[in-house]
This record gives C-alpha cells, sequence and structure tokens, in this order.
C-alpha cells in the first residue's frame, strides 16, 4: 500500500504543472479507481485540504494517504508528491549554475530582470489602483506607496532585515487600514 500511494503521487507530482487546483481532477481519478476513497470523500479531503495553510495538492496528498494507510500512508503520499518538484529544481539548478557563466545564459538573465521588476511594480499598480478613482490617487493609494517607499529605502539605503521590514511594514498597514 505504501508503494502503491508513493508512487501514484509521484506521477501525479511529475506533472502537476498549473497549480495545486489544476491537478486535483487528476488525483480525484487515481484515488477513487485505486478504491482509496470515496468521490464525495474525496471532495470532503479537498475541502479540508484548501482550508489547511500551504498547497492544496499536496495537503489533499497528506490527507489521502493518512486515510488510506494511517501516518506511513500519509508521509509515502507526501513524499511522492514532493520528490519530482524537488528533481526538477536540483536538475534546473545544477543546469543554471553550469551555464551561468555562458554570455548566452547571462543575457537570458538580463532580459529577465528587467521583465520581473515590471511584473511586481504592476501588480503594486494594479492593487493600488482596484476599485479606486482618478487612476487610484486617494489618500488610501498615497499611504500605500508611502509604505512601499518605506520598505524600499529600509532595505536599500538603511540595510534593514526583510523581515524587519515586512513586520513594520504590516503595523502601518493596521495602523492606517484598520
Amino acid at each position: 500500500m505504501l508503494w502503491a500511494l508513493f508512487w501514484t503521487f509521484f506521477k501525479v507530482g511529475l506533472v502537476s504543472f498549473g497549480g495545486g487546483f489544476a491537478i486535483l481532477s487528476v488525483i480525484e481519478h487515481e484515488v477513487v479507481s485505486q478504491g482509496w476513497l470515496t468521490p464525495g470523500a474525496f471532495a470532503d479531503a479537498v475541502a479540508l485540504a484548501g482550508m489547511s495553510p500551504g498547497p492544496i495538492a499536496t495537503n489533499s496528498a497528506v490527507l489521502i494517504g493518512y486515510k488510506a494507510d494511517g501516518l506511513l500512508g500519509a508521509v509515502a503520499a507526501s513524499v511522492g508528491m514532493i520528490v519530482p518538484s524537488f528533481l526538477i529544481i536540483i536538475a534546473l539548478a545544477l543546469f543554471f549554475y553550469k551555464s551561468s557563466s555562458e554570455k548566452f545564459m547571462k543575457a537570458i538573465f538580463y532580459g529577465l530582470k528587467p521583465m520581473v521588476a515590471a511584473l511586481v511594480l504592476y501588480a503594486a499598480y494594479r492593487v493600488a489602483r482596484n476599485g479606486q478613482p482618478l487612476l487610484g490617487l486617494n489618500l488610501h493609494t498615497l499611504l500605500m506607496v508611502f509604505i512601499f517607499v518605506f520598505a524600499v529605502l529600509g532595505m536599500a539605503k538603511f540595510k534593514l532585515h526583510p523581515l524587519i521590514v515586512l513586520s513594520i511594514s504590516a503595523l502601518m498597514g493596521t495602523a492606517f487600514f484598520v
């Protein structure tokens, strides 16, 4: 049973692209066809997994493994779900480490840096603008910009630890918006 749980969730983890919700139908098919859960019990497991902190697919694997074979089943299923991602990340890290000195790879990374910064700034703009009049220019948005500037200056100029900046930003958000 432990090997079946591990192997089933290893295969699921290997093809889990698009996030946990995208793969739930594959997990349901595997789990129901193996007879580990009924469709109703699977729906209950997904509801509980969705309320738990962490990725829903991994949380589902833990719950399904536990229902199927107790604590060892939960471990087997969750390890099976996590190992493929771990191996892929290790392989990519080795590839990038070995090829990072090549001119082509450096050019790719130089192109990605401003794109990532643009995505972050665009996300901040969308959050600031969401539901706000006049392109989001009001007191609410100005306070968010103040927190943003504090965070950037705190880390860049004053070399504050990111956790300190995060904590102070959270306190400022609480003070400003509650």
